[in-house]
């Protein structure tokens, strides 16, 4: 089987995972198991708190001690067990702790399956500029899969999705046993601790331009947590008003998010043509702004046929907002970084995005969504106004203070030399 198809075959396996569970559990703990905003929001916190630490560290054990491929099965080995055990969970206490193991172990499958497809289809002789976003697309294509699988089996408000997602993680873990190796860097006499330790990575934050790039990705990260953890919950609240208690957009809520999954495929197909031709610099702000219509069309939209198409239209600029940032980020920190700290820079990208951006971002809009929630109505056009100037502030600020200069021929020669 060619490299390309057995990568596919990861990257389906790994976000059918996430699918299963990351947009429905939210409201299966508000509306299954009476959490309330803060609760919902500390539980999917754990996502960040995990990925503050464990993307960078075990990316460092992936480049320096064990091989990848082997710390990439070991780690959804510990996600089938926990996510098992959390689906008998009923109290909060205990489905946060369940959730921060999942985490610590999952977390870092993500950056690690980058890390595995860029290093294979590099061996393979393959531009990974032109070739990896293709084999990441199957990732969306397992995410959406999971989403409509959920929904269409009616298990969006029952834990069942956690033992699907269980199930899933074990096949995953087998699967991995099976990808090719990738090897450890050498490690060479006389290097400083700092490098025997994996740390070399944290010397980016010294260059100005890569800076400003993490932090804003952790900025933005906190924008993407919000989405995932109360759109959902935003759709089935429309059942609180009789006359759309019966609509598609409450009786199949996951299926229209999916939509916004669907958009990424085309987003994610356009991803070299932007990157060669505006940079990384415009691709980002183009997210910005995305995210920004993304939660302005959540204010505005709702089950009739005008608000409807208001909310697919959010759906659709998802896929802008998204991959824009999150896969062009990647793959920016690709060309950037040497071979030989590839697995440590992708950790800590996730560390920034899913790490400190994804904890923030779960806290502070659980507050926001109790702030604004009054005997247990939500006011989500205020909350989603609230989200959609932040994201709009994160645009104006980014294209001042982001120096970046767009060298089209760079890409040219990356691919040229791979």
């Amino acid at each position: 089987m060619k490299i390309q198809n057995r990568l596919k075959i990861m990257m389906f396996l790994q976000y059918f995972i996430w699918g299963s569970w990351l947009v429905t559990l939210g409201s299966y703990m508000i509306k299954t198991l009476y959490f309330n905003g803060a609760t919902v929001g500390l539980v999917y916190s754990t996502k960040g708190l995990a990925a503050i630490l464990m993307p960078a560290l075990i990316g460092i054990v992936a480049d320096k001690w064990i091989r990848a491929n082997r710390v990439y099965m070991i780690c959804h080995l510990i996600c089938a067990g926990a996510l098992f055990y959390a689906a008998g969970i009923q109290d909060p206490d205990l489905m946060f702790w369940a959730m921060l193991i999942n985490a610590m172990a999952f977390m870092p499958t993500l950056s690690l399956s980058n890390t595995l497809a860029y290093s294979c289809l590099e061996k393979a002789g393959l531009d990974t500029v032109t070739h990896f976003p293709p084999v990441r697309v199957y990732g969306t294509v397992g995410f959406i899969v999971a989403m409509w699988t959920i929904s269409l089996l009616k298990l969006e408000l029952s834990n069942l999705q956690l033992y699907i997602a269980a199930g899933a993680s074990l096949l995953l873990a087998v699967y991995a046993m099976v990808l090719p190796t990738i090897p450890t860097a050498n490690r060479k006499q006389g290097q400083p601790i700092s490098s025997m330790l994996g740390l070399d990575a944290l010397a980016l934050f010294k260059k100005p331009r890569m800076a400003v790039f993490f932090v804003f990705a952790m900025l933005l990260g906190a924008v993407l947590q919000i989405t995932n953890t109360f759109g959902n919950p935003f759709l089935h609240d429309f059942a609180r008003i009789p006359e759309f208690a019966d609509s598609f957009v409450v009786q199949y809520p996951s299926i229209l998010l999916s939509v916004s999954q669907m958009s990424e495929v085309a987003f994610i197909l356009a991803i070299p043509f932007f990157l060669r031709r505006f940079g990384i610099k415009t691709v980002m702000l183009l997210s910005m702004v995305a995210w920004t219509f993304r939660f302005g069309l959540f204010a505005w939209g709702d089950p009739t046929p005008v608000g409807f198409t208001l909310l697919l239209l959010s759906m659709i600029v998802y896929g802008c907002a998204f991959d824009f940032f999150n896969i062009s980020g990647s793959v920016f920190v690709e060309q950037e970084v040497s071979a030989d700290i590839r697995a440590s820079a992708q950790g800590l990208f996730m560390t920034m995005v899913n790490g400190f951006g994804a904890y923030a971002g779960a806290i502070v809009s659980g507050k926001v969504v109790d702030i604004f929630t009054t005997d247990g109505v939500r006011d989500w056009q205020t909350i989603w106004l609230i989200f959609a100037a932040y994201s709009l502030l994160l645009a104006v600020v980014f294209f001042f203070l982001f120096r970046y200069r767009h060298q089209p021929e760079k890409f040219v020669q990356a691919g040229a030399t791979r």
